[in-house]
């Protein structure tokens, strides 16, 4: 198994883990910016490989988590309505809203709600449900977007008008931004998502290096891979090189994928986009360009519109923002593996699978 198998070979995660210890001389704090790569680490339990004096923060790398709590009522809103078909990724279902509930809660009681495993899909539903009104969540990155992007150019060019996306996709540069402008939470160095960076390349990290003053390195899930991340991104902050390293270019390059990206161009525009309990983060989201309006749900749907949402409030029980900034670690929460597990969940970050809670609870629980 090329590209796998020696990426879990664990005299190569040894070496690595040694080298790492050579070149590491100063405290160092790194935050990781992806579900996947936060699971990776706990599951190969990677940060017990590290010097004492580097610490691996998890930040808001899950979307399901930070997608908005009155996104879920949009949501909600709309799938309750007798035209309508809502379909949705599995792991959107148990995540809470402001005040209505779940997606999970919101089906039982006999809302269309379908799992998918594809956009696409949501074609077909539309081909053979022409009374229905066929509405899409589309969450996620910058690795979702392409798929989302293609299901609003798909149902424009067959004149499918049944079709609508409910738009909620999140860009990370931007989020970098607003961490590092926080002295509590601003890390010392990063590792960016490489399959975020498969699709936009690696180039526009190099200048976002710079301008946040820290190294970043991009980096794969298998457990050498994040661990070439930590020791490329480490011999930068040792030489004090706010500068960007590829550590994944079996899968990155510098242009990333142009075709994709010009899908991306062609139906998205950037947006200013709410963070769950992050807030609102400035040109940090992407919305359906206007040529594609009749396939945006928040525009077929007004009375359930909710563009920006600045008035959300969330679970009080759940510290969502410290434990998202990297300033809580899950295990501190008083109600972790206690009153919130993932069956019964008080926030995001536990329901997902990607969630930092989840991981801790699946991986480090006690």
């Amino acid at each position: 198994m090329r590209h796998l198998t020696e990426y879990s070979d664990p005299a190569a995660i040894r070496a690595l883990a040694a080298e790492i210890a050579r070149i590491s001389m100063r405290p160092a704090r790194i935050m990781e910016v992806c579900g996947g790569q936060t699971h990776a680490i706990l599951r190969h339990a990677l940060d017990t490989l590290l010097p004492p004096h580097v610490q691996l923060l998890h930040g808001p790398g899950c979307p399901v988590c930070v997608t908005p709590a009155a996104y879920l009522d949009q949501a909600i809103a709309i799938a309750r309505r007798p035209d309508t078909i809502v379909c949705t990724f599995g792991d959107l279902l148990r995540v809470p809203s402001d005040a209505s509930g779940d997606l999970y809660a919101a089906k039982a009681r006999g809302a269309d709600i379908r799992i998918v495993n594809s956009p696409r899909q949501a074609l077909d539903f539309a081909r053979d449900n022409p009374d229905k009104q066929v509405v899409h969540l589309a969450i996620g990155f910058e690795t979702t977007a392409p798929a989302n992007a293609m299901l609003a150019f798909l149902a424009r060019e067959r004149g499918l008008d049944n079709v609508s996306l409910l738009v909620s996709q999140f860009l990370v540069p931007p989020i970098l931004r607003a961490i590092c402008a926080d002295p509590e939470t601003a890390p010392d160095a990063f590792l960016a998502a490489g399959h975020v960076c498969a699709v936009v390349g690696s180039d526009p990290y190099r200048p976002l290096a710079r301008e946040l003053g820290r190294p970043i390195a991009i980096t794969g899930f298998e457990p050498a891979d994040i661990l070439l991340g930590v020791r490329d991104v480490l011999r930068l902050f040792e030489e004090g090189r706010a500068e960007m390293a590829n550590s994944y270019p079996r899968m990155v390059h510098p242009q990333g994928n142009p075709d994709v990206r010009h899908l991306i161009d062609t139906v998205f525009e950037t947006c200013d986009r709410e963070w769950r309990g992050l807030g609102l983060v400035p040109q940090s989201g992407l919305a359906l360009q206007p040529g594609y309006a009749r396939h945006d749900a928040a525009l077929r749907f007004p009375g359930t519109r909710l563009c920006i949402y600045k008035n959300t409030t969330y679970a009080p029980e759940c510290p969502a923002a410290d434990v998202l900034r990297g300033k809580l670690p899950p295990p501190a929460c008083p109600h972790f593996g206690t009153r919130c597990t993932p069956d019964r969940p008080l926030g995001a970050p536990m329901v997902s699978p990607e969630g930092p809670c989840a991981a801790f609870f699946l991986h480090r629980r006690t």
